[in-house]
């Protein structure tokens, strides 16, 4: 690669992506040849007072620097001390901490770039009523503090980048990191019409599962869900059922696409569907796993044998207790944001990274290959 660079590069990791950032650096020395004793890696830190206010600080100077800022502001895992109380972080204190440390880099950066892997306010893009548009809002403040590019993954409703027309907003996606884990979770698997089906639990997800269809030769089906618009529950309509679409299931393996699992409820819901119908194992792929109200219900489905696996990647926090279930299959995402950081900073197109199509399709040569191979 051309060794003309932006700037000197630096890394910056907000609370609670110490861990993906320092494996993000390490990829970035391998490939740079870089003293490993020399990170690029710049400490920013948002400490907080006693009443809960908080400052932005970054220990070093960035000026003239290419600076990426990562950011998960999923992680309920962080928390700070208020009033003496204990207090887990929001989406929205995550957020402030991020315009915070853009603030204290004060504009002397050469490039500032945002990679934050689950949108913030992603499911607030668009207006039902009289609603705030949060998701919209959060990329023009961003873009008027500075920011040059934004880069996120399996976006809610990619259309939002509609707010910001001007700027960069790149949607990743993690099709092939997926599909790659599913075959080296299960080697055996046959990923052809006769033995799989592409299943989008919504008719929101029926974009990524078309991609998956086109790319794996495989049948598409769907859900729709069936809401009750005069009650709103916990923020939303509730689903009264969820009803299916698509072809015979019977006999196959299915792969139930979706950016995100929240409480979990969705999917058992279709799973138990599917599996109604005849289905064999049932894999879900999820880029972001919130299980917001807990593992018990995913627990009590799994031991029913509705779903053999689930995939989520790590690009947001995962619980200590959701890593030791049987049932889950962690997606490690951190040499593709190290390709898209190390790719910008030599300020190369990320088109190659966006369409992933050829390295699905030698992944999938490679598997059925090793599957037709006469055994010894």
């Amino acid at each position: 690669m051309n060794e003309q660079i932006v700037g000197e590069l630096s890394v910056i990791g907000m609370r609670g992506c110490e861990d993906f950032v320092s494996q993000v650096d390490a990829y970035l020395q391998e490939w740079r040849r870089h003293d490993p004793d020399t990170s690029f890696l710049t400490e920013a830190a948002c400490p907080r007072f006693g009443s809960g206010e908080a400052k932005g600080m970054v220990r070093d100077s960035l000026r003239g620097k290419d600076v990426y800022i990562l950011c998960d502001c999923f992680n309920h895992g962080v928390t700070y001390q208020m009033y003496g109380m204990t207090v887990p972080m929001s989406p929205d204190e995550h957020y402030a901490d991020l315009k915070r440390i853009i603030g204290a880099i004060g504009g002397k950066a050469r490039r500032v770039s945002v990679i934050m892997p689950m949108l913030y306010e992603g499911r607030q893009h668009k207006r039902s009523g009289r609603e705030s548009l949060d998701c919209a809002s959060m990329l023009q403040e961003l873009v008027g503090m500075g920011i040059s590019n934004f880069i996120t993954f399996d976006a809610h409703d990619p259309r939002v980048q509609n707010a910001i027309p001007l700027h960069g907003f790149d949607n990743m996606r993690t099709s092939y990191q997926m599909i790659k884990a599913l075959i080296r979770t299960y080697p055996d698997i046959r990923i052809d019409q006769d033995n799989m089906i592409i299943i989008s639990p919504d008719e929101g997800g029926m974009g990524k599962c078309m991609y998956y269809s086109a790319i794996l030769g495989l049948d598409l089906g769907m859900f729709y869900k069936r809401r009750n618009y005069s009650v709103v529950i916990n923020g939303k309509n509730p689903i009264e059922a969820h009803e299916y679409l698509g072809r015979d299931v019977r006999g196959k393996d299915v792969v139930i696409v979706d950016d995100m699992i929240s409480s979990g409820e969705s999917v058992v819901d279709v799973a138990t569907q599917l599996k109604e119908k005849g289905a064999r194992r049932i894999f879900v792929f999820a880029t972001f796993g919130l299980f917001s109200n807990g593992l018990e219900n995913m627990d009590r489905a799994y031991e029913e044998g509705l779903f053999t696996k689930i995939f989520t990647t790590n690009l947001i926090y995962r619980t200590p207790q959701l890593l030791t279930r049987e049932w889950y299959a962690e997606v490690n995402m951190c040499k593709l944001v190290a390709l898209i950081i190390d790719t910008l900073n030599h300020d190369h197109s990320i088109g190659p990274l966006l369409d992933q199509s050829k390295r699905i399709r030698k992944a999938l040569a490679e598997h059925k290959t090793r599957l037709e191979a006469p055994r010894i």
